[in-house]
């Protein structure tokens, strides 16, 4: 195998992958670890590191990955494999801060992308039947080709670059996810183009031109809030911060030794939300009277997501969106160690409030930006003048589908269309594309966040690395060469002949 830009002539078939962040890239490791026939595998990404995208490319040392090493890897089959990479590689001689009490390590985010785009690359370079190619270029289009595959149609996609150039495949896996954070509109409308307003804190730089006693308003109370903190800090930030949310919920801190998971929710799974919401609170409470911290139930939530969401009627998952997502991502998504003690010691001087509110109204003039809050809870306005408003509402994720205007062909040929949710793509149960037929496509694939809302959790690791995984092999037994596939249900067709 080789990893470069220059073109490969072959005869193989050609899978391109669309993004080349984390799941992109365990996409292609594991494809190519799992095809004994020849695949050309073309990862489209113009980072400069595969495996990095959003999450991992951020430079700041401060930005640590919110999990254990432990508990981070490229195999599901060994979760201790990042850890003793970091281990191995000195890190901890260059970044001490990254161990924490009971000896884990919470590196910082770039880390594990290096990790990951090593591995590519060491099986790029490793005897076997595929090949993969870095293109580091944006894709501008994917469109589909029919071509003559005697009986019936099968289709070829075209893969237009930024720098003019083309790419054939025969496969498609669309890996893109976290697009840059949208603004809420009152703050589009008050502010525009106002410096003021740092619409993007994971824009490099972003938060640079602060002064050291600037005060500052942070919209949004999850994880990106807490690695701007952390950022503030670690450059001597002097100045009051205010923090806001609809439910001022922060990510909760990690149980790092808590034992085995507490609970079985994928047997008998519950069929509405609020029999859901009954059964966890019921085996927390469980938990706590054998002295158990509550992280040991969520964890077992999280295992069982699956099953779990796919009980779940579609008006019932909305309702689960609605109205227990909010508090599902605080604890779910927890915090590292390191920014859970920056926050902890901002409160601690005084210098950091964390508000329940919503925005009643904004304006700006020479004198700075004026903010009026609502409290959650009822009472008085409150009102804040500020230097700098800074974003953290996380990725938009309900615009993913917009933020990829690549894919603007196939929505436009019926290829591909919205989930019924507005998480992402419509997929099948194997992470096929379905159409605007209802039929799936087996030249068409999604791995990551976009499928969603097909299998509930996929936002974070192993859930998303178990589904790349899955996605990868079930390409892998597609390509020509390979035995059949196995037959599709009743009322669907394949687009790829055998």
């Amino acid at each position: 195998m080789s990893l470069g830009d220059a073109p490969h002539q072959r005869t193989a078939s050609r899978v391109v992958i669309l993004g080349g962040g984390f799941s992109g890239a365990v996409a292609a490791l594991h494809l190519a670890r799992s095809t004994p026939v020849p695949v050309d595998i073309d990862i489209v990404e113009p980072r400069l590191l595969l495996g990095s995208g959003v999450a991992y490319s951020t430079p700041d040392p401060q930005h640590r990955i919110n999990v254990p090493a432990a508990r981070m890897s490229a195999f599901s089959a060994d979760m201790g494999h990042f850890d003793r990479w970091l281990r191995r590689s000195g890190v901890l001689a260059t970044d001490p801060q990254a161990l924490v009490k009971g000896g884990h390590i919470f590196s910082s985010r770039l880390e594990f992308g290096r990790y990951l785009d090593g591995l590519v690359r060491e099986q790029a370079a490793s005897d076997g039947p595929a090949h993969i190619r870095h293109v580091q270029q944006r894709a501008t289009s994917i469109t589909p080709i029919p071509r003559d595959a005697p009986p019936g149609q099968s289709f070829g996609y075209a893969v237009a670059l930024e720098n003019g150039g083309r790419l054939v495949a025969d496969v498609v896996i669309i890996a893109t996810s976290h697009p840059p954070p949208s603004p809420p509109r009152i703050l589009e409308e008050a502010l525009g183009d106002d410096p003021r307003l740092i619409a993007n804190p994971w824009a490099p730089g972003a938060l640079e031109d602060l002064d050291a006693d600037a005060r500052v308003l942070v919209v949004g109370s999850g994880l990106t809030m807490a690695d701007i903190l952390a950022t503030l800090e670690a450059g001597g930030h002097k100045g009051p911060i205010t923090v806001f949310s609809r439910r001022g919920l922060t990510p909760r801190g990690h149980a790092l030794d808590a034992g085995d998971l507490v609970g079985d929710f994928a047997t008998r799974p519950e069929v509405t939300a609020h029999a859901l919401l009954r059964r966890i609170r019921a085996t927390v409470k469980a938990a706590e009277l054998e002295g158990k911290p509550w992280q040991v139930v969520l964890d077992a939530v999280r295992r069982d997501a699956r099953a779990i969401w796919q009980a779940l009627p579609l008006p019932e998952k909305r309702k689960v969106l609605r109205h227990l997502r909010p508090f599902w991502d605080a604890h779910r998504y927890r915090i590292a160690p390191q920014p859970e003690a920056t926050i902890h010691e901002l409160e601690a001087r005084g210098q950091l409030e964390i508000l329940a509110a919503s925005l009643a109204d904004i304006r700006a003039d020479a004198d700075g930006v004026h903010v009026t809050l609502r409290p959650r809870r009822g009472g008085p306005t409150l009102t804040r003048t500020v230097d700098a408003v800074v974003v953290a509402t996380g990725p938009a994720h309900d615009h993913l589908i917009d933020a990829v205007p690549a894919l603007a062909p196939l929505v436009s040929a019926g290829r591909l269309h919205p989930d019924a949710l507005g998480l992402g793509i419509a997929v099948d149960e194997q992470s096929r594309v379905i159409d605007v037929r209802g039929v799936p496509d087996e030249t068409l694939w999604v791995a990551g966040p976009l499928a969603r809302a097909t299998f509930g959790e996929l936002m974070g690791l192993p859930q998303v690395l178990i589904q790349a995984e899955e996605v990868a092999r079930s390409v892998a037994r597609r390509l020509p060469g390979q035995a059949a596939p196995e037959k599709p249900k009743a009322g669907t067709r394949s687009r790829m002949p055998a």
